[in-house]
């Protein structure tokens, strides 16, 4: 029995929805070294003597195994498919082994939590708010944000009185709590100058939403790709937004003892996820491909949501990075969204790098 057919939502009135809609959680799953001098690749010279240091501590298994756990969606899992990094890896005495799939953040970061993965990738809200909650986590590697991409949006259903955010006042709108839908909501409504106040929010997961949007239990749903393209493509729904008021980090997230004990295999793991991301980026199709294959959406799902993300790295955070996630940190505590304020540069992996700041 395929995906699908196994999380089928609880809203047993909405039919289409139970074929089509799937736990995804925050992707990016198109990430490129190409052209960033600050990019993860740039550790790659490092690559020889990181394979001497792990060749001289083959006696330990932990010295020699990263695991890595991942999403449905993201990097990781087409990295699974696509099967070179495993065999990169093993050039360095590295071996790999996949946890997954993981249907969200929050889940894919309880796993790092609980040694059962040693690298993950999330968005910045989970990451930071799991760090806020004193999760052992550290950040690995940033994908840094496209202003003009179209992976996020607010969604109406195509039939909806709700043409602008300004609509949306009175309005319910459906949201993950703590993650990258309530932070897209929230950035718009203070874009706009609506008090937030004056828009409720209904947490609920990808998996509840989509129905309840559908059947009118809530009049939006702040999301993100694949699910605005199989909303669109699929269901006629249609975005009241376009670009992001604040477009968000991707981050590596690392179990913080795997990036003490064992750095150098932390860091060859990293590398070889964004060498993974610059093939992707120079070959669309095979990354819808990809996506249609592990996702099991359509042809023209994969090609849309591929499109909407558009072209992005992972690279090691420089200070500008630092600085960014450090201000997103510092909104979040505001909005009283986190319980404390996370100092971001502590909370970047002690991986001894010297990637471009």
């Amino acid at each position: 029995m395929n995906y699908i057919k196994q999380h089928s939502f609880r809203y047993k009135q909405v039919q289409p929805a139970k074929r089509t809609f799937l736990v995804v959680a925050c992707i990016g799953f198109v990430v490129s070294g190409c052209n960033q001098q600050t990019t993860v690749n740039g550790a790659a010279n490092s690559s020889n003597s990181a394979s001497k240091a792990l060749s001289s501590n083959q006696t330990t298994q932990k010295t020699n195994l990263i695991r890595l756990g991942y999403q449905r969606g993201g990097i990781i899992p087409i990295a699974r498919q696509r099967g070179e990094l495993e065999r990169q890896l093993l050039t360095q005495n590295i071996k790999v082994e996949w946890n997954g799939a993981f249907d969200r953040c929050a889940t894919l970061l309880a796993a790092l939590n609980g040694n059962r993965a040693d690298i993950g990738g999330c968005g910045d809200i989970p990451s930071i708010s799991g760090i806020a909650a004193g999760q052992p986590l550290c950040i690995g590697s940033v994908q840094r944000p496209k202003p003009d991409a179209l992976g996020n949006a607010i969604l109406v259903r195509g039939d909806s009185s709700i043409r602008k955010p300004a609509d949306l006042v009175g309005k319910k709108v459906a949201v993950n709590q703590g993650g990258a839908g309530e932070y897209l909501l929230l950035k718009v409504l203070e874009k706009e100058n609506i008090p937030k106040q004056k828009v409720q929010r209904v947490y609920l997961s990808p998996n509840d939403a989509a129905p309840a949007l559908y059947q009118g239990s809530v009049d939006a749903w702040a999301v993100w790709e694949p699910y605005i393209s199989i909303a669109e493509l699929e269901h006629k729904a249609r975005r009241i937004t376009t670009t992001h008021p604040a477009p968000t980090y991707g981050i590596m997230v690392v179990r913080t003892d795997a990036a003490k004990e064992n750095p150098l295999a932390v860091k060859a793991a990293l590398t070889a996820l964004s060498q993974d991301g610059e093939w992707l980026n120079q070959h669309t199709d095979a990354a819808a491909d990809f996506m249609v294959k592990e996702l099991k959406v359509s042809d023209a799902v994969a090609k849309q949501a591929t499109k909407n993300r558009g072209p992005e790295s992972y690279a090691f955070p420089n200070a500008e990075d630092i600085a960014n996630l450090q201000k997103t940190a510092d909104w979040l505590l505001e909005q009283k969204i986190i319980p404390q304020r996370v100092d971001i540069a502590a909370a970047v992996c002690p991986l001894e790098t010297t990637a471009a700041r």
